[in-house]
């Protein structure tokens, strides 16, 4: 598992990591990363959701430069994702208080709402040393359809 990313700032953890890499800290990568840490853990975002988000604040962006910029985040720790069997991803702030927990998914409207479940933390520990593997992190996505969409 990643660890998580303090906030970001012009000689943080992100311009590090980015250099690290050979890239360089757009100013669209930072407001991107602004934006979760902004809104906090549990607020799950599609790609579409934080670039309407940013046409609001009166950022320019393209939606093509949110979807690449998401994918880098998560790869380097910042944001974690869950990835809908319907196809669609969402995105997370990464953080040490935020990392073994669960989500229910509205199949219909994709509203998310998280839950923490030591049962299913200990069922994917057992089923990970029962095949000989190391456990990096258990996860369970709930599809369901909220009261809304019924």
């Amino acid at each position: 598992m990643s660890s998580p990313a303090p906030p970001v700032n012009e000689n943080g953890t992100l311009q590090k990591g980015l250099h690290q890499d050979g890239r360089r800290l757009t100013p669209q990568r930072k407001r991107v990363l602004e934006l979760f840490e902004r809104l906090g853990t549990g607020n799950h975002l599609s790609a579409e959701d934080v670039h309407q988000q940013l046409v609001q604040l009166e950022m320019k962006v393209s939606l093509a430069t949110v979807y690449r910029t998401l994918r880098l985040l998560a790869d380097m720790g910042f944001l974690q994702e869950l990835e809908l069997s319907e196809g669609g991803r969402r995105f997370e702030l990464s953080g040490d208080g935020h990392r073994e927990h669960h989500h229910v998914v509205c199949i219909r409207c994709g509203r998310t709402e998280e839950f923490e479940s030591e049962p299913v933390l200990a069922a994917g520990a057992k089923a990970a040393q029962g095949f000989g593997f190391k456990l990096i992190e258990s996860t369970l996505n709930v599809r369901a359809i909220c009261p809304n969409c019924q």
